[in-house]
């Protein structure tokens, strides 16, 4: 009698299995229902068997947003989102204008304080976005119907837009990011006035006392709700608020540094050559391209104005930097790259406060004006011994000046929805009369301000490196370090090589000339 469990020797894999499932444990992964899964896991990795989960939870997503989006959205809602991005999006190009300015500035420098320059325009967005955010911000918007101060909502401390004025229907932390950067922009302008001379520890100190107090009060009274605004005052986008406030205090601390030695000697007025016009002109054209944020996001929504700022906006560039070149070759027989890149600059300036009440033509004008006024304005502070190195007083005041005063002439009825006309356009005189007083009563508190702070640093901290420090360059002295490390260096103010004298200069005294 043959045994239940016989051997068939014709199938030999067969019994074997058989044979196994007898004499091993029952296993639910031995089960023949799964052994199309076994075949599965041998071929494939563990690391593709891992997708299938991942990739099953990706389709339940992605068919729950499918759905989500047949429900259509409220046209509001919609508006609110492109506000948002907009305004994000100018945002981050406003910040992107410091490594314009770095560039502009350190390329007007001698290279021996490239560092120094670099350091401050570095650390200056730092600060201001620190004291702004601290105090700043509540000082310039906060809603207590104040016209000459705000106060409350310290620190961001509110998420409700309707504690700061002027935030609208944006989301608080997208307003501050974009007011932060102007009011960067507003302390980066005094580096370069005060260039290659003041202490580093100065200049940060007053950075965050300008944009801590000083700017926020000033910009109070235009954008947040205060007297000027009421008055009738307008600066679309700074040329007071921003550009004149900056311009004041670099001309302040300009004349309290003195000029740097060597500039004005024997009655003769020496130039001092920057080192590398390359990086000059690589941060005019940054520049250039971030006023695209500067003035029309200050529109502050998304909306057929902004393009219509953007084109006013690089027509008063253009014919800011042909003006500047045609005015230089003109009076100096040459046409001074300097002069371009800062006539670029002036008309961008000038433009900022009138870039959405004037018409392209008067915004060519405008920009056409400002290119001649940079240039006889470098002159004119030479003249008076306020030594500029990148000419900030006269990009930034002077045509801060002039592009708020051109608002009081030049604004029309251009379809932007602004009721604002000036006196060549059927307005009479009351635009400029207004814009004559704010002029005047942000500059006055701006320059008394600066006055006393820049005082009380020089009595407290000597403001001043030593002589030696100067000639030697702000690199090793304020930094330990060259930005050039390697390379030859000029380290005087004619050229001689670090650590020596210059014939005329005592290094035991300073000119005071």
């Amino acid at each position: 009698m043959m045994s239940k469990h016989k051997i068939d020797r014709k199938s030999p894999s067969l019994n074997r299995r058989q044979a196994n499932r007898q004499h091993s444990p029952i296993s639910l992964w031995n089960a023949p229902s799964l052994e199309s899964i076994q075949k599965i896991t041998k071929v494939f990795s563990p690391y593709w068997l891992a997708c299938i989960p991942l990739a099953a939870v990706i389709f339940v997503v992605w068919n729950s947003s499918a759905v989500a989006q047949d429900t259509p959205l409220k046209a509001e809602d919609v508006q609110g989102m492109l506000n948002m991005i907009w305004v994000l999006i100018a945002s981050i190009l406003v910040i992107f204008m410091n490594a314009g300015f770095a560039m502009l500035e350190t390329g007007f420098c001698r290279q021996k304080n490239a560092v120094n320059v670099l350091a401050k325009n570095l650390i200056v967005f730092a600060l201001s976005t620190i004291s702004f955010w601290a105090t700043g911000f509540s000082l310039m918007f906060a809603n207590i119907n104040n016209g000459f101060i705000g106060a409350g909502g310290w620190f961001l401390s509110s998420n409700d837009p309707a504690t700061y004025n002027g935030a609208g229907a944006l989301p608080v932390p997208v307003f501050f990011l974009f007011q932060v950067a102007f009011a960067g922009t507003a302390a980066t302008i005094v580096s370069g006035a005060v260039a290659e001379r003041i202490k580093f520890v100065d200049f940060l100190i007053f950075s965050l006392l300008l944009v801590g107090i000083s700017y926020p009060i000033t910009g109070h009274w235009v954008w947040g709700g205060g007297w000027l605004s009421t008055l009738g005052f307008k600066d679309f986008a700074g040329s007071t608020v921003v550009h004149a406030v900056g311009g004041c205090a670099a001309l302040v601390g300009a004349a309290v540094l003195g000029p740097r030695e060597g500039k004005y000697r024997d009655g003769r007025i020496n130039a001092i050559p920057g080192h590398n016009m390359s990086i000059a002109t690589l941060g005019c054209l940054i520049l250039w391209i971030g006023w695209f944020g500067f003035n029309p996001g200050s529109e502050l929504i998304a909306n057929t104005n902004v393009p219509y700022i953007a084109v006013t906006t690089n027509l008063a560039g253009a014919a800011g930097g042909i003006a500047a070149t045609i005015t230089s070759w003109t009076k100096d027989g040459k046409p001074d790259l300097s002069m371009v890149i800062n006539g670029i600059l002036a008309g961008l300036v000038a433009i900022t406060a009138g870039c959405a009440y004037v018409s392209f033509v008067s915004a060519a004008i405008i920009g056409l004006i400002a290119g001649v006024l940079v240039v006889y304005a470098v002159s004119f502070f030479d003249n008076l011994r306020i030594d500029d190195p990148v000419g900030a007083t006269s990009v930034h005041l002077v045509n801060g000046i002039w592009g708020t005063l051109a608002v009081g002439l030049f604004a029309a009825d251009v379809g932007t929805g602004y009721d604002v006309k000036g006196l060549f356009f059927g307005g009479g005189v009351t635009q400029l009369i207004n814009q004559i007083i704010g002029l005047l009563a942000c500059c006055a508190f701006t320059l008394v301000f600066c006055v006393v702070v820049w005082i009380v640093l020089k009595a407290v901290f000597g403001l001043r490196v030593s002589l030696e420090e100067e000639i030697n360059g702000l690199d090793i002295g304020e930094h330990g370090m060259e930005a050039y490390s390697g390379f030859v260096k000029e380290s005087d103010i004619f050229g001689g090589s670090r650590g020596t004298s210059v014939s005329g200069v005592d290094l035991t005294s300073r000119s005071e000339i």
